[in-house]
C-alpha cells in the first residue's frame, strides 16, 4: 500500500474508533439507553460501593463479591484520580483512557515495518461489538495492562514480566501470557512483581487475600459452557433454580456441583495441553507469544464455571495483539471471537431476560456464543500447534530456536 493509502486507512481507522467511541459513551452516560438491564449499575452500585471501602484502608472483609487479587483496588480507587467527577463518571473517562491507550499501543506496533493494522481493527471492531458493559467494568483497563506485555516481550522481557505480574494482581488471567515466554527475565520480574505488590498490600491494608476464600461455595454461571447442561435440562423438569449468587447470576441445585467438578476438569486438561505444547514446542517467532497468550486465555475462559461478557475484552484485546503480525496464523480464530462478541451482547444485556428464563431464544444465543468460543479455541490450538511443532525437523530444543535469528524472537 502507497503512503496516501496508508494515511486513508489510517484516518478511516480513527474514525471509525472515535464515532464507535462517543456512541459508547453516550450509552453509559444514559443520553441513550441500551435495551436490557442497566449495565452500569456494577460501579454505581458494587464498585462504588467497594471505594467507600477500601478508601478507609482495607477491603471489603466481609464482602463475598469481592474476588479480585488486591491490586484491583487500585482500579476501584482510580477515579479518585478525577476528583473533579463524580465516581461513576470519573470511571466511563478512565475507561475510555484505557481504550485509547490499547488503540495507541496497536497503531504503534501495527506501523512498524513488516507489521499489520489488522490488529488495531480487531479492536476497533471489537470493542462496539461487545456494547457499554466494556465501559462499565475495569476489565479494559486491565487488558491495556496486558496487551501493553505483549507488545514489549519480544524486545524488553523485563518490562513484560513486571506488567505481566501487576497485571495478575490486577485480575489473575494476564499470568497465563507468560505460556509462550522463552526468556527466564521475564518469569523472574513477573515473580518479583507479584510477591513485592503482595506484601505491600499485605502490610499496608487488612485483608489482602481474602478474596481466595469468597469463591468455594459458587454454582455454575448461566452464560457459562456447563450451564447449557441445565438450560437445557429446565425443559424436562430440573428442580434447581437460579439465583444471583457471588455477584452473578447462577445455577444452583442437583449436579450443579458435578458440572462444576466438570468444569474445573476442563480447565485442568487446557492446562495440561498448554504443558505439553511448551514442551515439544520448538518454533519461537516474533508472533508465537501472543499467539500462544491468546490461546491460553481462550481455553481457560471457555472452560470457566463463569463466562462474563467482560471477558470477551480480554480475548478481543489478545486476538488484536497477534494480528498486528502479519505471519500470525490467528486470523479465522480472531474473526470467530468477533463474531462472538457480536451473539454475546445479544445474550447480555440485550436479551438477558430470555437467558435467565432458559427460553428458546435464550439457549440458541448462548448454544451459538459458547460453539463459537468453543470453535475458536479449538482452531487456536490447532494453529499454535501446527505453527511450533511442525514435525522432527522443526523441533530444536527451545534455546537452539532462540539462537536461530532467521526463526526465533529477536534478543
Amino acid at each position: 500500500m502507497d503512503s496516501a493509502g496508508a494515511r486513508r486507512s489510517l484516518m478511516w481507522l480513527l474514525g471509525t474508533w472515535g464515532l464507535t467511541r462517543l456512541v459508547l459513551l453516550l450509552y453509559v452516560f444514559k443520553v441513550f439507553v441500551f435495551p436490557g438491564p442497566d449495565v452500569t449499575s456494577d460501579v454505581s452500585v458494587i464498585y462504588q460501593g467497594w471505594f467507600d471501602v477500601l478508601r478507609t484502608g482495607t477491603f471489603p472483609l466481609g464482602d463475598v463479591t469481592w474476588q479480585y487479587p488486591p491490586a484491583a483496588a487500585l482500579a476501584i480507587l482510580s477515579p479518585a484520580l478525577l476528583f473533579f467527577l463524580d465516581y461513576m463518571s470519573a470511571f466511563f473517562v478512565l475507561a475510555f483512557l484505557a481504550d485509547l491507550a490499547v488503540l495507541g499501543l496497536l497503531l504503534y506496533a501495527g506501523l512498524r515495518p513488516g507489521r499489520s493494522l489488522r490488529g488495531a481493527w480487531v479492536w476497533v471492531a471489537g470493542v462496539p461489538l461487545l456494547g457499554p458493559t466494556v465501559y462499565a467494568r475495569y476489565d479494559v483497563m486491565v487488558t491495556a495492562v496486558a496487551v501493553a506485555a505483549l507488545l514489549a516481550g519480544a524486545r524488553h522481557p523485563r518490562v513484560m514480566g513486571a506488567l505481566v505480574g501487576f497485571g495478575a494482581m490486577l485480575k489473575v488471567w494476564p499470568v497465563l501470557l507468560l505460556v509462550g515466554a522463552v526468556r527466564r527475565r521475564a518469569w523472574a520480574a513477573a515473580g518479583v512483581t507479584v510477591v513485592a505488590l503482595a506484601a505491600l498490600f499485605a502490610a499496608m491494608m487488612p485483608g489482602a487475600f481474602a478474596f481466595l476464600t469468597f469463591q468455594r461455595d459458587r454454582g455454575t454461571e448461566v452464560e457459562s459452557l456447563g450451564s447449557l447442561v441445565f438450560h437445557v435440562a429446565r425443559q424436562f423438569g430440573w428442580s434447581g433454580e437460579v439465583l444471583l449468587n457471588y455477584g452473578s447470576v447462577e445455577f444452583l441445585g442437583p449436579y450443579v456441583s458435578l458440572v462444576s467438578t466438570a468444569a474445573l476438569a476442563l480447565t485442568g486438561l487446557a492446562f495440561g495441553w498448554l504443558l505439553l505444547w511448551r514442551l515439544l514446542a520448538g518454533r519461537f517467532v516474533t508472533h508465537t507469544l501472543a499467539d500462544a497468550a491468546f490461546v491460553a486465555v481462550l481455553m481457560f475462559t471457555t472452560t470457566s464455571r463463569v463466562i462474563s461478557p467482560q471477558y470477551l475484552v480480554w480475548l478481543v484485546g489478545l486476538a488484536a495483539v497477534c494480528l498486528c503480525f502479519r505471519a500470525s496464523p490467528m486470523r479465522v480464530p480472531a474473526g470467530l471471537v468477533l463474531a462472538a462478541s457480536f451473539v454475546t451482547v445479544l445474550e447480555f444485556p440485550v436479551f438477558f431476560a430470555h437467558v435467565v428464563a432458559s427460553d428458546s431464544l435464550g439457549v440458541t444465543l448462548l448454544f451459538v456464543r459458547n460453539g463459537l468460543l468453543v470453535l475458536a479455541t479449538v482452531m487456536a490450538a490447532r494453529e499454535l500447534w501446527r505453527s511450533s511443532v511442525s514435525g522432527a525437523d522443526a523441533l530444536p530444543l527451545p534455546a537452539q530456536a532462540t539462537r536461530n535469528k532467521e526463526t526465533s524472537v529477536p534478543s
